[in-house]
């Protein structure tokens, strides 16, 4: 479970807003993928919507693995409109991830079951009770998708899609390197 120590860290680093609920967010994406929130007809339409509001960020960080197999990524929207890369190729990037990638239930228990030990070392800002508590109410829901929590949202106003890691060099992104 190091890398999902050293992603909680990075991210916690970088997102200082997270709250137990984008700890979940992220695990759950880097388990399961974004096959939940996918409907290929409508993936154009929503990201060019979503897109017409952000100011496109340049020197903003592009793209992030954020599976331990190293498959997976966010591609950062801002910083995608910054590159003036095309808006169609990533949503069919991000539509063919959910359809392709197959993702795991037993992994994510996995991944939230370590959070308590890193809750007791001081890893995360967070106490084990308060862990248990919500990943275990997720767990007894069958793990479901979240949004992220409004701290998150009004600190780091998030825009991006779960994209493979092997379609960024079509998206004209250079794979960030293996952790």
């Amino acid at each position: 479970m190091k890398f999902i120590g050293q992603l909680l860290g990075e991210h916690l680093g970088r997102y200082p807003a997270m709250q137990v609920a984008d700890v979940y967010k992220l695990l759950h994406q880097a388990a399961l993928g974004s096959a939940h929130a996918v409907d290929a007809a409508n993936a154009r339409e929503l990201l060019q919507k979503e897109a017409t509001g952000l100011t496109p960020a340049p020197e903003a960080l592009l793209a992030e693995v954020i599976s331990p197999d190293g498959r997976l990524a966010r591609v950062h929207l801002a910083a995608y409109l910054g590159k003036g890369l095309p808006l169609d190729a990533l949503a069919d990037a991000f539509a063919g991830t959910a359809s392709t990638y197959t993702g795991s239930a037993d992994k994510l228990a996995k991944f939230c079951g370590c959070l308590g030990d890193f809750a007791d070392a001081g890893g995360i800002p967070f106490s084990r009770a308060e862990i248990e508590s919500f990943m275990g109410a997720r767990q007894r829901e069958g793990w479901p998708a979240v949004h992220h929590s409004d701290a998150y949202r009004k600190a780091h106003a998030p825009a991006y899609r779960v994209v493979d890691v092997s379609l960024l060099p079509q998206l004209g992104i250079t794979p960030p390197p293996p952790k």
